[in-house]
């Protein structure tokens, strides 16, 4: 993980070159949103070759979920911002007029099966091949902390890494959603997004963005215009506090009350799950932590692909079951 974080640190203080054209997959877990289209200009723009594969509707929270031999059905109602209309079938190019033929689809299902469509199905029939990178957001709001195991951005880029693709997990503010297609945040987050890659792919030359089996978490602040760059690590500071209520009414954090009404809903006399943005201070060694940096700066951090721990690990489990396996 050290080198992982150096390559990282290093391409971000590098000066962004023409960057070579690549083959790109954009996935999300929200859906057809401004920050997915904004991406998808952006890359344009700077030639890459771009397929969008998302899920029909918002899968927020439903990490590496998976809906394994069961067959997709016609959708009974339309996808998000009409990306799709009721009676299409469940995953396939999108229908919404104004929508660059050819390089958009949809997939009524988890962010993970919206992926795997874009990599088996719309991927391969492009390029007789895998893409050359995975993008998976601009998330509509940061995927910090603990939170982010839940989260089916950040599981995107793990689902890619495993397949030994370079993946990055990108994650704008909350203040990115809503405004149809057309947030104004969005064009900056995509900027900033495509200046990542042009980063990377200076560093890398004719290998590969990322080192095997790392993929990157980027998190954007809420205003990410002229915001630093910053090499940072998945830790133990939490931005989100997350709890089970059995009354989301009368329980409901300010957090909760908030985001709600930012939604122009009432928040119902049911149990589930409710969270809460703490305001502590990192101790000492957390500084440095993505969900502490995120609020000022453009946090960028290596993780892991799987589960897999390091050579110390399994060292020590050999040892702790040595009684167990001794002949």
């Amino acid at each position: 993980m050290r080198i992982a974080s150096f390559l990282v640190a290093a391409a971000l203080v590098a000066a962004p070159a023409a960057a070579e054209a690549r083959n790109i997959v954009v996935s999300n877990d929200d859906g057809l949103t401004s920050n997915v289209l904004a991406l998808y200009h952006a890359l344009k723009e700077a030639g890459h070759d771009v397929i969008v594969s998302v899920p029909c509707r918002n899968q927020s929270g439903q990490g590496a979920a998976l809906q394994i031999g069961t067959p997709l059905t016609p959708l009974v109602e339309p996808c998000l911002n009409d990306a799709a209309k009721a009676g299409d079938p469940a995953a396939g190019p999108m229908t919404r007029e104004g929508l660059p033929a050819g390089d958009f689809f949809y997939v009524d299902g988890t962010p993970i099966m919206a992926l795997a469509y874009g990599l088996d199905v719309a991927g391969k029939s492009r390029w007789n091949g895998a893409p050359d990178l995975v993008l998976s957001g601009p998330n509509e709001g940061q995927n910090v902390g603990a939170i982010a195991i839940s989260s089916g951005t950040v599981s995107n880029a793990q689902f890619a890494a495993l397949r030994g693709l370079p993946a990055i997990a990108l994650s704008a503010g909350s203040n990115t959603e809503g405004a149809d297609l057309a947030n104004p945040i969005s064009p900056e987050v995509a900027a900033l997004s495509v200046e990542l890659v042009a980063a990377l792919a200076e560093k890398a030359g004719d290998g590969p963005l990322l080192p095997q089996n790392i993929a990157l978490n980027v998190n954007f602040p809420d205003q990410p215009a002229g915001a630093a760059w910053r090499a940072t690590r998945m830790g133990t500071y939490n931005t989100y506090a997350i709890g089970f209520t059995a009354n989301m009414a009368e329980d409901a954090t300010p957090a909760m009350r908030a985001m709600a009404e930012a939604r122009g809903l009432q928040l119902p006399q049911l149990p589930g799950l409710s969270f809460d943005i703490t305001a502590a201070t990192p101790t000492p060694g957390e500084e440095s932590d993505e969900a502490y940096v995120y609020r000022t700066a453009i946090a960028v951090s290596p993780m892991q692909a799987g589960y897999a721990g390091d050579a110390g690990a399994e060292a020590m489990t050999a040892w702790q079951i040595g009684d167990l396996t001794a002949d």
